[in-house]
């Protein structure tokens, strides 16, 4: 998925650990993906840059899209991240410029690690579902790793872990969960789960104390360390737990993300994730010249060309504001 902001911010992440518990609820950004799709952005935010290695979350629909072309994101470049696909509803078709051909359904997980360079598109099939809902992650890659060749994969079945307690059901996206680990390739510490809870339910969910956490609300009302939370709203819970106490209002589904508190400095702007702003510049040019990311074939439509560079100067900073 593409920052299809026409004046993207530089973002600056990374740096300092976050210390103990808390419960900071962060706003989203509503902004226009393409097509007929509208996300709820809620990383980055001007509370929050990163949950661990997470550094970007958007969360669309559900969104009636049976008389609509849907999600429609033209190829765009991406270098040091991995892109997330997460649907709950629906369908979306990745293609890439590794010749990738996939269509990612409800609960399979589409990981795309761009490392060094890759290009992308990703679009609502032209026979699709009524509805369409999910998120869309990114995972930003350590320096040893930012550089590594790009690939893709998909895995369509995903471990559960059942036995948290009664009414809770757990699919591990990424990283481990309770001794669970997914197959998708992580550099990081990190753990991404989908919990299903039965209204009525609740649970003591155990977690990493080093790890920082927080939890997206899908559907349904849910309360988390005592805070109601409604579809589309992000609790950033900090870190310093070893349990995280969950209720489910009504019946509904939450998406845990947390990982390691990322110490490395990085620039992210529009689809890149570098250390420097030459290396953002140097990124830009490559795509605007059609060198070095590649092509995606089979979309029927234009690439999405890069939003001009900040006069602000591009600096690598810390999580800190």
């Amino acid at each position: 998925m593409s920052d299809l902001d026409l004046r993207p911010t530089p973002t600056a992440c990374g740096g300092n650990r976050a210390e103990g518990p808390v419960r900071d609820l962060l706003v989203a950004r509503e902004t226009a993906l393409g097509g007929s799709t509208v996300v709820r952005r809620l990383l980055p935010s001007m509370g929050r840059r990163m949950v661990g290695a997470w550094c970007f979350v958007d969360h669309y629909g559900p969104d009636d899209i049976a008389d609509e072309p849907g999600m429609q994101v033209p190829p765009h470049p991406h270098i040091g991240l991995q892109t997330v696909s997460w649907l709950h509803e629906g369908e979306v078709l990745h293609r890439d410029s590794l010749g990738s051909l996939q269509t990612v359904r409800p609960r399979e997980l589409g990981l795309m690690t761009s490392g060094r360079a890759i290009s992308h598109s990703e679009e609502s099939p032209r026979e699709h579902a009524r509805l369409l809902h999910g998120a869309q992650l990114w995972v930003a890659l350590p320096d040893a790793h930012r550089h590594t060749e790009p690939a893709f994969e998909h895995h369509p079945d995903l471990p559960r872990v059942t036995d948290l307690g009664g009414g809770l059901d757990a699919t591990v996206i990424l990283g481990e969960l309770d001794g669970v680990r997914s197959p998708g390739t992580v550099h990081t510490p990190l753990v991404g789960a989908d919990l299903t809870l039965r209204e009525g339910t609740e649970v003591r969910l155990p977690v990493e104390p080093h790890f920082e956490y927080a939890v997206l609300t899908m559907s349904g009302l849910t309360e988390v360390d005592g805070v109601r939370l409604e579809p589309g709203s992000m609790l950033y819970l900090g870190t310093d737990r070893r349990e995280l106490p969950l209720r489910a209002v009504t019946d509904g589904s939450v998406l845990l993300l947390g990982g390691e508190p990322f110490e490395e400095e990085l620039v992210m702007w529009w689809n890149f994730i570098g250390r420097s702003g030459e290396e953002i510049a140097q990124a830009r040019n490559d795509w605007e010249k059609g060198t070095r990311f590649g092509e995606v074939h089979g979309y029927n439509g234009a690439r999405l060309h890069a939003p001009q560079l900040p006069v602000t100067p591009l600096k690598p900073r810390g999580r800190v504001r």
